[in-house]
């Protein structure tokens, strides 16, 4: 392959850009090892020149209607059906995904297009009543300007769709920054987008690190609303920046989420639900059960099943495979610390730990499906967001002290509950904090139509997708006049 051709572009204005000299980022194969891209780590001077094409193209689009606009979205989503497979590839490539979780991921995103571009013939607001005799009043949405949205790679694709279609259909113009480790998967967006007649100017991308690219894009003056999804350490620099000129901000940050098992669960069904919550997607979810919390009667037990089907879970890249590896090498560096500094202040690791023995794998920045024990609820590696295919076990005498546990974090973005008893599944629902509350489920599962959110450092209270997510990228205008008598 040619440098050039190695050389993953922006996109700004309708077309592939040229950058401006700039440093290089290397995207590597998380699973083989090899150099995938480079990756610009686009500067002020680029990222400037998007903003300007977003605002541009805004008026023409702000005044098309909501229902052509829907159309358009709609076109897009065809269109990422027939290029279903080279999307489902990239994103296995990029990531080192399983085709199979590829795959799911592309239907997701199709799902959500789906939902969006039904919006423009609904975008619900409302009418009120008035004390005023002969006063009318009504509600209509309107859209900021130019969005930021800045998207992580766990799940690339589900990450674009959820912010791009919701604020294009809101009639907002979007500067996307991509995730450094999922560069080519949001520059296919943005052709197709292009392949299914968006206007030039209304879907931009911008490469590059957080730290560079993204910091000048949260820092443009013209950038009226930044949806980011990502750590909460950034999210809280990202309020504080917006802050200081009122821009609208939606933040989508960590979780440290409870999984309870009762000693009336279903101890099969608990289980299965707890290794897709821990280890799926390699762990590499906001919304993952990474805190394990069983009763005691049936603790020991649950031990030694979960233990059981966790030693069945393949690594790789194939369809035969359960998890593929973690996103990059740091990260890869950062989770096996993790569990090294659990080792050393006393948890015992039943399983995993370390990275996988075969030579296959060894290119790779996998980390072996891991569970721990013995560790206190005040250890890190019990407090803080890992990203990582790593669980915690922590037994409890009851349901008072595992809503107590399951509270006991500065997160609050899911929770799941195991339990035969309804009066058990509402009292927890509605206690434990947490944006989501599942019951026999995962710890994740969001579908289009349901808003996803978290308490506390999970987020700023903002709610997407779902209808609830008009009310990141809208604003809500009130609008009144006065019928005089007289005048029929």
């Amino acid at each position: 392959m040619s440098d050039r051709k190695m050389k993953i572009c922006n996109w700004i204005n309708g077309k592939a850009a040229e950058v401006a000299p700039c440093d290089w980022l290397e995207k590597i194969d998380p699973h083989s090892g090899e150099l995938l891209w480079l990756v610009p780590d686009t500067d002020a001077v680029d990222v400037r020149d998007a903003v300007s094409a977003a605002q541009a193209a805004f008026p023409k689009w702000r005044d098309t209607t909501a229902v052509r606009r829907g159309q358009l979205l709609g076109q897009m989503v065809a269109a990422m059906r027939a290029h279903a497979q080279e999307l489902q590839d990239c994103i296995a490539r990029e990531t080192g995904k399983p085709p199979q979780d590829a795959q799911g991921e592309v239907g997701a995103a199709i799902a959500q297009g789906e939902f969006f571009a039904g919006e423009g013939m609904r975008m619900y607001a409302r009418s009120l009543t008035s004390a005023v005799p002969g006063k009318h009043s009504h509600c209509i949405r309107q859209p900021h300007g130019v969005a930021a949205l800045i998207v992580p790679a766990n799940t690339p694709l589900a990450n674009i769709a959820w912010k791009v279609f919701p604020a294009l259909i809101c009639g907002n113009t979007v500067v996307l920054k991509a995730s450094e480790d999922a560069p080519r998967t949001a520059l296919l967006m943005a052709e197709i987008g292009k392949e299914a007649g968006l206007p030039d100017g209304v879907f931009n991308v911008v490469q590059g690190s957080g730290r560079r690219t993204g910091s000048e894009l949260v820092l443009d003056p013209r950038v009226a609303l930044i949806s980011f999804t990502g750590s909460t350490n950034v999210g809280r620099w990202i309020a504080q920046e917006a802050g200081r000129r009122l821009a609208r901000v939606s933040l989508e940050l960590g979780g440290k989420n409870p999984f309870v098992v009762c000693d009336d669960a279903e101890l099969e069904h608990a289980v299965h639900w707890a290794v897709l919550s821990a280890f799926s997607n390699a762990g590499q979810r906001c919304a993952a059960g990474s805190r394990i919390i069983v009763f005691e009667g049936v603790y020991e037990r649950f031990r030694r099943v979960l233990l059981d089907r966790v030693a069945t879970l393949a690594l790789g890249v194939g369809a035969d495979c359960n998890l593929g590896p973690l996103i990059n090498a740091r990260h890869q560096r950062a989770v096996l610390e993790a569990i090294a500094r659990a080792r050393e202040a006393g948890g015992r690791v039943l399983c995993g730990g370390s990275k996988p023995a075969s030579a296959a794998l060894a290119q790779g920045c996998y980390v072996e499906p891991t569970v721990i024990e013995g560790i206190g609820p005040e250890a890190a590696i019990a407090r803080e967001e890992l990203f990582g295919p790593v669980a915690t076990l922590h037994p409890v005498n009851d349901l008072q002290q595992a809503l107590e546990l399951a509270n006991a974090s500065e997160y609050g973005l899911t929770a799941a509950i195991h339990t035969r008893s309804v009066d058990r599944a509402v009292w927890f629902a509605h206690r434990v904090r947490a944006g989501v509350a599942n019951v026999n489920l995962g710890t994740y599962g969001s579908e289009p139509h349901m808003p996803f959110g978290g308490f506390g450092a999970s987020g700023n209270g903002t709610r997407e997708p779902g209808t609830e997510a008009l009310d990141v990228y809208a604003e809500l205008k009130n609008i009144s006049f006065l019928a005089r008598d007289g005048l029929i």
